[in-house]
């Protein structure tokens, strides 16, 4: 990895287009780290997601899901919400505000992207 991380993400998510899914991803912020005929790897602030092929995939049924881990949310739901993304609760991509923690959730906000994978993006302190 290129530089330290500053959070954590669990994720091998599905895309119907890589080339599709690189430019979405750019504009969040990520890089192509490596990219092949049945993977490819992007890359943010050290830290790496991984897609796999899935042309048939049909983003208003996925199920797939990732959870990005920072020990502050604010500047990067900032950032992603200069970038237009609808607020649409069915658009795809769309992005959320950010909820205030319950007694049993951390503040997070959540983003879905073209392909319907839906992102948690949890504040996490001890990250």
């Amino acid at each position: 990895m290129s530089a330290r991380s500053q959070g954590s993400i669990t994720a091998n998510l599905p895309s119907r287009s890589f080339d599709a899914t690189l430019a979405f991803y750019e504009g969040l912020g990520f890089r192509l780290a490596w990219r092949g005929d049945g993977w490819m790897i992007l890359e943010m602030d050290g830290m790496s997601v991984e897609f796999f092929p899935h042309s048939e995939l049909d983003p208003k049924e996925s199920w797939f899901s990732a959870c990005l881990r920072l020990s502050s949310i604010d500047a990067l739901h900032d950032k992603w919400r200069q970038l237009d993304i609808s607020t649409n609760p069915t658009g795809f991509p769309r992005l959320t505000a950010i909820a205030d923690p319950t007694e049993n959730a951390p503040r997070m906000f959540y983003l879905v992207d073209p392909d319907g994978s839906l992102w948690r993006v949890i504040e996490d302190k001890d990250v």
